[in-house]
């Protein structure tokens, strides 16, 4: 019995020992378990998991090394090209491919209502111009074949803009057009740059303020994938000739471009280089669809109006419009409406300053 007694007491405490030992485990696996992790101390504090170090050459001392990436105005933003959006969501205007159409004119497609209501529309000014001749500028400003006309009422930005030399103009033209508009606007103190293919040489400079471009204005980019369309091609659309050129800004944009003028406005909205532009002057063809333009003839009709319909949302107001009488009196092919296969209209932008 004396010597049971130290056995006892032997296994006893080893027995505590255990328990000890068991409970030190399960503390620090419960501790484990609950608590977060320690974030790292330092500079790099919340700044996200280490990256991998760039693959290549170990750049020299000194130098950095910069990547430039062209902005797209209305393009998809590219991986990692753009920085990131600032809280409530991104600010860009998100990419328009089509124009909204209007409500049909008729509760059932109909080519003649649709052509009334766009023969109404494009016959009537929306705001009243005092002032649309050049002459009253006091420069020499010959009298032009086509009623080219600008407001140059004080309300609005262009007459300003004349007479502190910092009018621009662009016009887009095909072949032997007339350009006594042009020169007029030049002299009177505009700078001004006439787009041409059909044009020798790549820039040509006549006088101070009139520059001849071999470029056509288009509305879709070229095709990449075709090496020489790339080299060769003259033609751009006009946000890439404003970037090209360095340009914020053009206070009266002309177009007669023979029937491309449709697709043309179209991708001006779409892009909202639009608003951009202070005043429009346009010539306008009806006697077909025009270029790229298709469906049937009310529903082409329909896209007319609604391209126009569109420039009055951007604040765009038709304050002349010339119908062409000595064009052939033709709509859609058809001797029909009493419509002229030509029409030349004016806009001004009444946000423009």
């Amino acid at each position: 019995m004396p010597t049971e007694r130290p056995l006892r007491r032997g296994s006893a405490f080893r027995l505590c020992l255990l328990s000890a030992a068991l409970f030190l485990c399960l503390q620090l696996g419960v501790r484990r378990s609950w608590c977060p992790e320690e974030k790292p101390q330092g500079p790099a504090a919340g700044l996200g998991p280490p990256r991998a170090p760039p693959r290549g050459p170990p750049q020299p001392p000194g130098r950095r090394r910069v990547t430039y990436v062209r902005s797209g105005r209305r393009r998809g933003a590219e991986p990692g090209c753009c920085p990131p959006q600032p809280p409530g969501g991104p600010r860009r205007k998100a990419v328009r491919w089509h124009i909204d159409l209007q409500p049909w004119a008729s509760p059932t497609p109909s080519l003649t209502f649709e052509a009334l209501r766009f023969l109404k529309y494009i016959s009537t000014s929306q705001i009243s111009c005092e002032r649309m001749n050049l002459s009253s500028l006091g420069g020499d400003a010959e009298t032009t074949k086509k009623p080219w006309s600008v407001c140059l009422d004080e309300r609005f930005g262009l007459i300003h803009r004349i007479r502190s030399k910092q009018c621009r103009l662009y016009s887009l033209g095909l072949g032997n057009d007339d350009n006594q508009f042009e020169v007029s606007m030049a002299k009177s103190g505009c700078e001004v740059h006439r787009f041409d293919p059909s044009i020798k040489s790549a820039h040509i400079q006549e006088g101070r303020r009139l520059w001849y471009h071999r470029l056509s204005v288009d509305w879709r980019d070229p095709n990449p994938a075709i090496a020489a369309h790339r080299l060769h091609s003259n033609t751009k659309k006009l946000g890439t000739i404003l970037n090209e050129f360095g340009h914020q800004k053009i206070d009266v944009l002309k177009a007669d471009v023979e029937s491309a003028e449709w697709k043309i406005l179209e991708n001006l909205i779409l892009e909202d280089v639009i608003e951009q532009i202070g005043q429009l002057v346009f010539e306008v063809h009806i006697h077909w669809p025009g270029f790229e333009v298709s469906g049937n003839d009310s529903t082409v009709v329909r896209y007319w109006y609604s391209l126009l319909r569109e420039l009055e949302l951007k604040d765009f107001r038709l304050f002349h419009t010339y119908k062409d009488l000595s064009k052939p009196q033709m709509f859609l092919k058809k001797a029909a409406f009493n419509a002229s296969s030509c029409y030349t209209l004016s806009w001004v932008n009444t946000r423009w300053q």
